[in-house]
């Protein structure tokens, strides 16, 4: 049965801590995951927040920091002395725990680091802090399960048994030589079915896909799926093995950087929430609004500029939203395609080859479309010269919005921009400008105005 909160649930929570029932409380999450945890304590005050994990153990509460809302583990920190965070740092795996004492001031990261008994865990910690958190160093953990090429089998069990014992989930198991640098994995099978005196040399697997500490997050995500693997090993320039990166922390990056695209699209310039303050919220939507009355204000000069055509031809500027929607429409559909193709990894060959195929499929769209609308404003309007001005108008420009809609995010992403900031007010801005252009002159041009 699946998890859910309730109002019953969270007043007798509340009831508890104001007549500081510390056994109920604890008697009622004893037995809860951590997530669900996580998700009730998003839903209290924050004050009855700080008091459930001050309440709780760490062994619990370090894992329900992590799944907690970004904003409320920053406030909950806040709130904790140096000493409480140690000790919540301690029961995480050192890629967790960096992130924890990433998101504090120098000040306090190094009143919490003096905390940390465990000096291994520190040294631990320290190294991934100095790596760019978008690189696939900033996300590693160090606990991992390795062995060497040339233990035999019995030692190799014996020393696998130790390493396991501070590695929460064991997905693989590596192999390396002295120098610990990666030779390849050693399959479970072939570890049992094997003789104890066997040379692990004689029984690893030398293929292994590993990443370089220095590679960005999106292609250690695009090698995982890939290769649907659910770990990862991480190596330096030298072959070294450094740390491993598990599927459930790329599952994370890839819905951050989702949530960002989506906001991009939306034609928001920030990372926002919907509970975020009013000015935060306004910072992130105006420049894009902005953008939008300038384009309306481009229309406008454009129309203008055509005044006379409009005199002659009043049925043109009723067809006018017509031609902007379309226009806008077949942008954003061809620049999410692309983009989305550019997330999977799975848009190849040449810019050239892509915008051709745009454009002859723009110009199948377009004709099957425009064959419709000129039947319409015939029979409405009686006049075939208008209608085919209107119709070939349309063509052109479901062609020019495809071009420009597959263009513009490849050209951001081979200049290292987000192209998914071409999905929103930009794409459709800029081919409402353009189609309304090239609607009029070619109207124009065929009514001969």
């Amino acid at each position: 049965m699946s998890f859910e909160i309730t109002s019953e649930l969270l007043a007798n929570i509340t009831s508890y801590i104001e007549v500081s029932n510390d056994t109920a409380i604890v008697a009622l999450f004893e037995e809860m995951h951590y997530a669900d945890i996580a998700e009730i304590l998003d839903e209290l005050s924050f004050d009855n927040v700080v008091y459930i994990i001050k309440l709780l153990d760490s062994e619990k509460t370090s894992a329900v920091l992590m799944e907690l809302d970004e904003d409320i583990r920053e406030k909950t920190l806040q709130n904790l002395s140096a000493k409480e965070i140690a000790e919540e740092v301690e029961e995480l795996d050192s890629d967790d725990a960096a992130d924890i004492i990433g998101e504090l001031s120098k000040e306090r990261q190094e009143a919490v680091m003096s905390q940390i008994e465990d000096e291994e865990h520190v040294k631990e910690i320290e190294e991934l802090l100095a790596y760019n958190e978008d690189s696939a160093g900033g996300l590693m953990a160090k606990e991992l399960v390795k062995v060497n090429e040339n233990w035999n089998v019995l030692k190799c069990v014996r020393e696998m048994r130790a390493q396991a014992e501070e590695v929460t989930r064991v997905h693989s198991i590596y192999v390396v030589d002295d120098n610990d640098k990666l030779k390849g994995r050693l399959s479970l099978k072939d570890l049992l079915i094997t003789s104890t005196k066997t040379a692990i040399s004689e029984v690893y697997i030398p293929k292994v896909d590993f990443v370089n500490v220095h590679d960005n997050l999106d292609e250690v995500s695009n090698k995982m799926r890939k290769y649907d693997l659910e770990a990862i090993p991480v190596v330096d320039n030298n072959g070294v093995l450094l740390g491993r990166i598990t599927i459930d922390d790329i599952v994370d990056v890839i819905k951050e950087e989702a949530d960002k695209d989506y906001q991009l699209a939306a034609g928001l310039t920030q990372d926002v929430e919907a509970d975020d303050s009013i000015l935060q919220l306004t910072k992130a939507r105006l420049p894009w609004l902005f953008l939008g009355l300038l384009g309306g204000v481009g229309a406008f000069l454009i129309m203008v500029m055509f005044e006379n055509t409009f005199d002659e031809n009043a049925v043109l500027f009723f067809f006018t939203p017509l031609i902007a929607a379309m226009a806008g429409n077949v942008g954003v559909q061809s620049s999410a395609i692309i983009v989305q193709g550019l997330a999977n990894d799975d848009v190849k060959g040449s810019i050239n080859s892509r915008l051709i195929k745009e454009m002859l499929l723009a110009a199948l769209n377009g004709v099957v479309l425009a064959l419709f609308l000129f039947v319409f404003v015939w029979f409405y309007e009686g006049k075939i010269n208008t209608a085919l001005a209107i119709s070939v108008s349309l063509v052109a420009v479901i062609i020019v919005a495809g071009l420009i809609g597959t263009f513009v995010p490849l050209f951001l992403n081979k200049r290292g921009i987000d192209p998914a900031i071409a999905t929103g007010p930009f794409i459709t801005t800029s081919n409402d400008i353009f189609g309304i252009l090239i609607y009029f002159m070619i109207a124009k041009l065929i009514l001969g105005i």
